[in-house]
């Protein structure tokens, strides 16, 4: 199965993460997910008064150039099954940003570590690529807000198991990905469940998406904690697996996920109000129901949000 392979030949890439071609056939779907060329992406009309707010020279340039890791994980960022066009939530919701500003969308494929340094130089205009705000990133960049940055336990389907809070992983076998975020609150949870008596967390760590998956698969762990995209996308495609709980990427602290442009440029206010009307109109909404992401709705977009603290 095509999309089989490209959820397991992906490596997790995530940091605290053009126009479609013609398909000569119907789009392929697996678990309710289309992943060819032909997207047939949700689109939005041209809204003149935010359009005005974007600087000129974007404006007379007549394209919006966004950055993202195309190479990604899906369902965020990643190829379609022609191995080239960029497909996603990511794209879609830029997509639909560069309708409301009335300007053509202009993709660009990229790093994650080029990524930041190209926005700010100035070479794309924004990054919509699963970027967490953070304090420190805001002294460079300006941020809108769009998703909820959300983890994931997930776990075989035949397993009774839910995870809401630390004593529930107590003596468990638990997949992460060292130096993540979440391995930095299951780190905080078994030392406050040791500090009660409880029975510690086995971790285990492997370098790629799918090795964790065969683990979860064949018993070698109980549960796999990562990015809910991945979980969502792992569960609506393969079905073997289900998600049993989920907690904000700053664990006590709410984290967003947002537009990246560079600071002060200008560009940040009409990013904001197009995503806003986007939230408010419905198609915001449609594009994350077509991923199974649509428990990271939020309510509104902001501009530079509380952010997750300095390290």
């Amino acid at each position: 199965m095509r999309l089989r392979a490209i959820l397991l030949a992906s490596v997790l890439t995530l940091a605290a993460c053009g126009s479609p071609e013609a398909a000569t056939e119907a789009p392929a779907k697996a678990g309710g997910v289309n992943i060819t060329a032909q997207q047939n992406r949700v689109r939005a009309d041209k809204v003149d008064t935010i359009a005005a707010l974007v600087p000129a020279a974007i404006r007379a340039r007549g394209t919006l150039v966004v950055g993202t890791t195309g190479n990604g994980t899906p369902p965020l960022s990643f190829r379609a099954d022609d191995d080239k066009t960029i497909i996603g939530v990511e794209p879609d919701i830029a997509s639909l940003v560069a309708d409301v500003l009335g300007l053509k969308l202009d993709l660009q494929a990229t790093s994650w570590e080029n990524l930041f340094l190209s926005v700010e130089n100035g070479q794309y205009d924004t990054g919509f690529s699963n970027i967490t705000v953070t304090e420190e990133r805001k002294d460079k960049y300006d941020f809108a807000s769009y998703r909820k940055d959300t983890l994931a336990f997930e776990v075989r389907a035949d397993k009774n198991l839910a995870v809401r809070e630390a004593k529930d992983i107590a003596g468990l076998t638990v997949g992460v990905g060292a130096g993540t975020n979440q391995e930095q609150i299951l780190l905080r949870w078994d030392e406050q469940n040791k500090a009660a008596g409880l029975a510690p967390v086995k971790f285990q760590y492997y370098n790629n998406t799918s090795d964790y998956y065969l683990a979860l698969q064949s018993g070698r762990i109980d549960v796999y904690v990562g990015p809910n995209p991945t979980s969502a996308y792992h569960v609506a495609v393969e079905g073997a697996t289900k998600i049993v709980g989920s907690i904000s990427g700053g664990g006590q602290i709410p984290a967003d996920i947002a537009a990246m442009t560079k600071k002060g440029n200008g560009l940040v206010t009409a990013l904001q109000q197009a995503l806003q009307t986007l939230i408010t109109d419905g198609k915001y909404a449609e594009v994350l129901k077509r991923w199974n992401l649509a428990s990271e709705a939020l309510p509104a977009s902001q501009v530079n949000p509380q952010g997750l603290p300095r390290k």
